[in-house]
Order: structure tokens, then C-alpha cells, then sequence
């Protein structure tokens, strides 16, 4: 038969206008069986293939974080934490989701408790183990209400954007706001990273010490 006589549909190779067929999975097996090889081809259906873009791709999206912080000790909490991201066609939603939300896991760590702390003489790491160095948690990382907006991308054929680092870049400057926010009544308008309890404390004292 003439490749323009071959149609395709449901997983079935057909002669157009007859009954003669044959499944992909057969033709798969027979890819690599030597008796139906042509000498060009390789075994099997494995091909490749590469294109260069044009341009970039643009993701976007919202993060919302809600806190709740005790000015008596510089305790805080995450009360409520929101996302929607678009990040152009989705292709698998579910591991869609795990990188969002594993990615915020990482940036609330970084705001919140992550601190690479090294000698000011030597340069050497300090805080080198899990014993000094503090990593984000599963008892104060909240449930995330996670959703999604498909923006189809014109930069390649799937309309597809970047997801990689979403979460995290959205995530840090999140909970800083929040936190910001939270900290305004006392007139504070900056805060270094991470927020540890002892460094929100110590800002709460040094604004009411000012104001005193």
C-alpha cells in the first residue's frame, strides 16, 4: 500500500476503503523484528528530534500568604496560604502540583529559617550540618489551596510555560509580606530574612524601644 493510502485512528493502521489493518502495538513488535527492517531503518520506533525557540516563556502567577504572629514571643504561623499560577497548557496536573507546592515548601524554608551563616575571618561554613542549619518543616508548612489558569503560550507547539521554580519564587517574598504586614502597627517596614521568632522579637522590641 502507498503511505498515502494508510490511514490512522485509534491505535490502528488502515488501508484506506478496505478491512486490511494492523494494530501500533503490532507494528512495534515487527520494528524490530529483522524481517520486515528496510535497510535505512533502525530497530524499533525510537526517533528524535530538536527545535530552537524564538523566545522565552513567560509564567505568572499569585501567592497569598496569611499569618498570625505572637508579639510577645515573635512566634508567627502560616494561617492560610493561596496560589494560582498559569504556566501555559498543563500536561500532567498532578506533578504539576507537587512542583508548586514543593517548591513553596522550599521558599517558605528560605524566608522563614534558612540561614547559611559563615566566619567573617576564614569564610567557613558554620552552620554545615541539619544540627545548625534550619530546614523547613512538615508542622508549619500549611495545606495550600493550589489552582491553575492555562494561558496558552504562542513561543512553542504545546503552548506550554515554565513551572520549575514557580513555587519557590512566589513563596519567599510571600511570607516577607505578609509578615511586613503583619509588623506595620508597629511601624516596622523591613525585616531581614530568615524570620526567625528571635528576629521578629528583636524588631518588635527595637521599634517599641524607638517609640519609647
Amino acid at each position: 500500500a502507498s503511505v498515502a493510502d494508510i490511514e490512522f485512528d485509534r491505535g490502528t493502521y488502515r488501508i484506506a476503503g478496505t478491512d486490511r489493518s494492523v494494530s501500533i502495538t503490532d507494528v512495534a513488535a515487527a520494528s524490530y523484528n529483522e524481517r520486515w527492517q528496510i535497510d535505512e531503518a533502525a530497530p524499533g520506533l525510537a526517533s528524535d528530534g530538536e527545535f530552537t525557540v524564538e523566545d522565552g516563556t513567560f509564567p505568572n502567577g499569585c501567592h497569598i500568604c496569611e499569618i498570625e504572629v505572637d508579639p510577645q514571643t515573635g512566634v508567627w504561623t502560616i494561617e492560610r496560604y493561596t496560589v494560582v499560577d498559569d504556566v501555559g497548557i498543563v500536561i500532567n496536573p498532578i506533578t504539576l502540583e507537587g512542583q508548586i507546592v514543593g517548591g513553596i515548601a522550599q521558599g517558605l524554608g528560605q524566608a522563614g529559617a534558612e540561614h547559611a551563616i559563615h566566619d567573617g575571618d576564614t569564610g567557613q561554613l558554620l552552620t554545615a550540618s541539619f544540627m545548625d542549619y534550619c530546614m523547613p518543616r512538615a508542622d508549619w508548612i500549611p495545606d495550600v489551596d493550589f489552582s491553575y489558569r492555562e494561558v496558552w503560550s504562542p513561543r512553542n507547539p504545546l503552548g506550554i510555560k515554565g513551572a520549575g521554580e514557580a513555587g519557590t519564587i512566589g513563596a519567599t517574598p510571600a511570607l516577607v509580606s505578609a509578615m511586613l504586614d503583619a509588623l506595620a502597627e508597629y511601624g516596622i517596614r523591613e525585616i531581614d530574612m530568615p524570620l526567625s521568632p528571635l528576629r521578629v522579637w528583636e524588631a518588635i522590641q527595637s521599634a517599641g524601644n524607638s517609640r519609647a
